[in-house]
């Protein structure tokens, strides 16, 4: 990293003599985890390799011109290199996923011996560098011909065989993998799979933005969801009664959680924001802390609700050791027609939700300013209305042109900040565990392709090497986790002038 050691050193003097109330990593809990993360479909690569087949994800990203996760970073023959480029970044944790259609080609049945050596390597040479993973079970990348032969996660029949394939990963990993996710962002994931038709399997109801084949915006979001629900508490009774008393890990679920702010402070707007966090939070969080959807939602939907049986609701109830947090910004929430970030999505979710979203600063769904008190007050939220679960906040970053400059400083910004927030969130009572960013290297993007990216190290997707090269971000993270950087607290004006001094060096 010498190419940056100027500007590096300049940036250091300046955060460390410009601020009193700087902070470090001694600051958090010894124990409190700090990584960085990934997913199989965006970095492995290798998709017709080694007996791996097709996932919805392929089919997807074949499906429209915004590229797809072919090659990728070709993480599946690259993983030493990253694993080292970690431990040189002294990272405490790595956060990826395994990919389903990999380890058991059919979706069910035998195991494909390559994928399980892949997986048993990758996790032996995290252990080996002192990584700590954290395994995500599922991250949108269902078999295709699961989806195929019944429908995937609208259809009952995914609980059994996403219980068996855990069943397989905690018997395999789980000796040397003490943190597991179930699903990934399960809310995002059923509106935006199965209600906007914006990622795999894209579902949703006949309209003129999205072309979907098939699917019901008003339906099948909410069913999807219940069998996610209903899926992970089949995995996590399976873990506990098998798996837990040998192997000592926890087991969890995440959600996406947008910052949630009144647009003004009258009531009408308070009650909007309030709605909001029934939807957004309480429609996953609600069964898993108390056994039951927000009354919210019941009003709302009536019988396009799935209702828990007696035996389910008492299954789903604690089904989770902690709570998982994808956060990357923070919308005000109002009662009044105003102008939406979400002008497309007028229909399903949204719609029932009744609220209108506005962005923060010159956010978009593709850039956003960083909004830490966002993320604060999630967790504040989590705290107060959820029996302050254990949280992992398992992805936060911000995107930048892919082929922007690696002196990120906007990136080096936004994290600080966000980390800055989580040290107030725990001051303040909160139980954060961990803290992600999002993510490791450039990957595909499920949105974006290859035209925007949010890694640390830069990859030159038209190389076939797929060299990687650090980025500021890179650098700046290193020196937090090595403790030769202080950090300061929140003062994004302020700082913002710094950089751009800065930046000119």
């Amino acid at each position: 990293m010498n190419h940056f050691s100027q500007f590096f050193t300049f940036l250091v003097i300046v955060l460390a003599t410009s601020y009193i109330d700087a902070f470090t990593r001694n600051d958090f809990p010894e124990d409190f985890l700090f990584g960085a993360a990934t997913s199989a479909y965006q970095w492995e690569g290798a998709v017709d390799e080694d007996g791996r087949t097709p996932s919805v994800w392929d089919t997807f990203s074949h499906s429209y011109d915004r590229g797809n996760g072919d090659i990728a970073c070709d993480g599946y023959h690259k993983y030493k290199e990253d694993v080292k480029l970690m431990a040189d970044m002294g990272l405490e944790a790595f956060r990826f996923s395994i990919s389903w259609s990999r380890l058991i080609p059919n979706g069910r049945g035998p195991i494909n011996p390559k994928s399980l050596l892949f997986y048993k390597n990758l996790i032996k040479e995290l252990r080996g560098h002192g990584i700590e993973p954290h395994v995500t079970l599922y991250h949108y990348d269902l078999p295709q011909s699961l989806e195929d032969e019944y429908g995937g996660w609208i259809n009952r029949k995914i609980i059994d065989d996403f219980t068996a394939f855990a069943d397989v990963c905690f018997r395999e990993f789980g000796d040397d993998v003490k943190l597991w996710t179930t699903i990934n962002e399960a809310t995002i994931f059923a509106i935006a799979s199965y209600g906007e038709g914006v990622a795999p399997p894209g579902h949703c109801s006949p309209n003129k933005f999205i072309n979907c084949s098939t699917g019901n915006s008003s339906t099948e979001p909410y069913l999807a969801a219940h069998n996610m629900l209903l899926a992970h508490a089949s995995a996590s009774k399976l873990y506990k009664l098998k798996y837990k008393i040998k192997q000592r890990g926890s087991i969890g679920l995440s959600i996406f959680a947008f910052g949630l702010s009144p647009y003004t402070n009258s009531k009408d707007d308070e009650i909007a924001t309030e709605r909001a966090k029934a939807f957004l939070f309480g429609w996953i969080l609600k069964p898993l802390v108390f056994g039951d959807y927000p009354n919210e939602m019941k009003r709302t939907l009536g019988s396009r609700l799935p209702v828990f049986s007696e035996e389910e609701s008492e299954q789903v109830k604690g089904s989770s050791d902690f709570v998982g947090i994808i956060h990357y910004t923070t919308f005000y929430v109002t009662n009044r027609a105003s102008a939406s970030i979400f002008p497309i999505m007028n229909q399903g979710f949204f719609k029932d939700m009744g609220v209108y979203m506005i962005s923060t600063g010159n956010s978009s769904l593709f850039e956003w300013e960083a909004t830490p008190w966002g993320l604060e007050g999630v967790l504040e939220h989590l705290k107060q209305s959820y029996n302050n679960p254990p949280i992992y906040i398992l992805e936060n970053g911000t995107p930048m042109k892919h082929d922007s400059m690696l002196q990120d400083t906007p990136r080096v910004e936004y994290i600080q900040g966000y980390i800055g927030a989580v040290l107030n969130a725990i001051k303040n009572g909160s139980d954060t565990r961990g803290y992600f960013v999002w993510s490791m290297i450039d990957v595909y993007e499920l949105l974006s392709g290859y035209t925007t990216s949010f890694g640390m190290y830069y990859v030159n997707f038209s190389d076939p090497g797929r060299k990687r090269s650090p980025k500021l971000s890179a650098s700046w993270y290193s020196g937090f986790l090595n403790g030769t950087i202080d950090v300061v607290s929140q003062d994004s004006t302020q700082l913002q002038s710094n950089f751009s001094a800065s930046s000119s060096l």
